[in-house]
């Protein structure tokens, strides 16, 4: 692939501070959609029409925004609308699972260009996944239908605990090899970009928030039910991840000590291991082979394994074992949450993931749970439903969080004057102000 370097950005002098804080203002409330014209940017930013004018005129030249057609009139002359220049550059995502990696192009926006899924193995170890990546970024690039832009950053989810600021697994459960692998570091010298990683979950939250069904909430749950469970944690509209980049890991929350099940973090009784889609493989399997299920038994028969999505159809087509398996995991999810209900007071619950969306029986037991064994305070408001941002919240996720770092106000001032955050891999490693 080449640049289209007709329009390449020419370097501009540095940004004071004064003119920083003035682009952030501008630029996060034309990205949040609040403000579409210089008037509603003097309302809302508490800047004067001056500054305004100024900023916007900046941000217009460098080429991050775009005036578009008139505006409605409020009495006077109809404003210009201003908006994201969406195709002035590109961000690379890349959330993988523990059975897949899916990869994806997005303009400044976050809106999907282009993207693939493909079964892989988590397990394969970080050399081998994320040669495949760097390989599925090049194909991508090399799409007609993909414009020729410089790439601002990638945008990277693993399925497991990451600490955020150094973009580096921890210890992670499923991900043999990966404990400490620089991630941020291998990607950004092979592409010469800022890198940003994050975990999976988080990458779902973020992507529910900003173009998904959380729009426009400011305490939000995430719950993501596959191979395990996890949760994203949203908080005065903004995504929580805690000190060190571990919030939300509820999978390992110890639901049930006596049941003896070792997880595969190496505790015991944790509800991932009593209530993820590795649980009701296992028990469904166990049932199957102990004839006590005659629907899944006669899967078993022929020689299909037996996943989440089986035991889902089993019950939907009667089959008590299967029932009582999907009842208990939503019961003990549901349990779990009650307890973050009446701590953290969300108005809305997403559930996502393989397992949440396998029928309307698992979600009627988290509802029925949490309602139940919450503070009737909290839950006065509360809704929960399933996540319906397809293909994957998590790639335009992954998008907004590249996207929202590269726009930051310890970061902004540090590429604009050369255009883009392009040649500049070393701002993802700069530790907020």
């Amino acid at each position: 692939m080449t640049e289209d370097t007709s329009s390449a950005p020419v370097r501009r002098a540095p940004v004071s501070t004064d003119q920083l804080d003035g682009l952030v203002v501008v630029l996060d409330l034309v990205r949040g959609g609040h403000a579409r014209s210089r008037p509603e940017l003097a309302r809302l930013s508490g800047l004067g029409r001056g500054a305004v004018t100024q900023r916007v005129a900046q941000l217009l030249d460098s080429g991050l925004l775009v005036e578009s057609d008139l505006g409605r009139s409020t009495g006077g002359r109809p404003p210009r609308e201003l908006s994201v220049r969406a195709q002035a550059g590109l961000v690379l995502v890349a959330p993988l699972g523990a059975s897949h990696i899916a990869a994806g192009i997005t303009d400044l926006t976050g809106r999907l260009l282009a993207s693939v899924v493909e079964p892989a193995d988590i397990a394969a170890g970080p050399d081998r996944t994320l040669a495949r990546v760097e390989e599925l970024f090049d194909d991508l690039l090399a799409r007609d239908s993909v414009p020729r832009a410089p790439v601002y950053g990638i945008g990277v989810g693993l399925p497991g605990p990451v600490e955020f600021a150094t973009g580096t697994p921890v210890n992670p459960p499923i991900m043999p090899g990966w404990d400490g692998y620089q991630v941020r570091s291998r990607l950004a010298d092979r592409f010469a970009v800022p890198v940003w990683v994050d975990n999976d979950v988080n990458l779902n939250a973020l992507g529910e928030l900003r173009m998904g069904a959380a729009q426009g909430e400011q305490v939000v749950i995430y719950v993501k039910m596959g191979t395990g469970i996890g949760a994203g944690l949203i908080s005065d509209g903004r995504l929580h991840r805690g000190a060190n980049g571990a919030a939300g890991d509820i999978g390992h929350v110890t639901v049930d000590a006596a049941s003896g099940i070792v997880c595969r973090c190496g505790n015991i009784g944790c509800l991932e291991a009593l209530a993820g889609g590795a649980a009701l493989s296992r028990d469904g399997t166990q049932a199957a082979a102990e004839g006590r299920s005659r629907h899944l038994q006669a899967l078993l028969a022929t020689g299909q394994q037996i996943g989440a999505a089986e035991v889902a159809v089993a019950a939907q087509h009667g089959d008590a074992v299967s029932v009582e398996l999907l009842s208990r995991s939503g019961r003990l999810v549901g349990e779990t949450l009650a307890t973050l209900v009446n701590f953290f007071n969300p108005s809305l619950i997403l559930l996502g993931g393989g397992v949440a969306s396998a029928g309307d029986l698992l979600l009627a037991s988290v509802r029925e749970t949490v309602y139940r064994r919450s503070l009737p305070l909290a839950t006065r408001e509360l809704r929960i439903t399933r996540s319906t941002l397809t293909p994957d919240p998590a790639l335009p996720g992954a998008a907004h969080m590249v996207l929202d770092e590269l726009f930051s106000r310890h970061r902004l001032g540090r590429w604009l004057p050369a255009g883009s955050p392009a040649g500049f891999p070393e701002i993802a490693d700069e530790p907020a102000a």
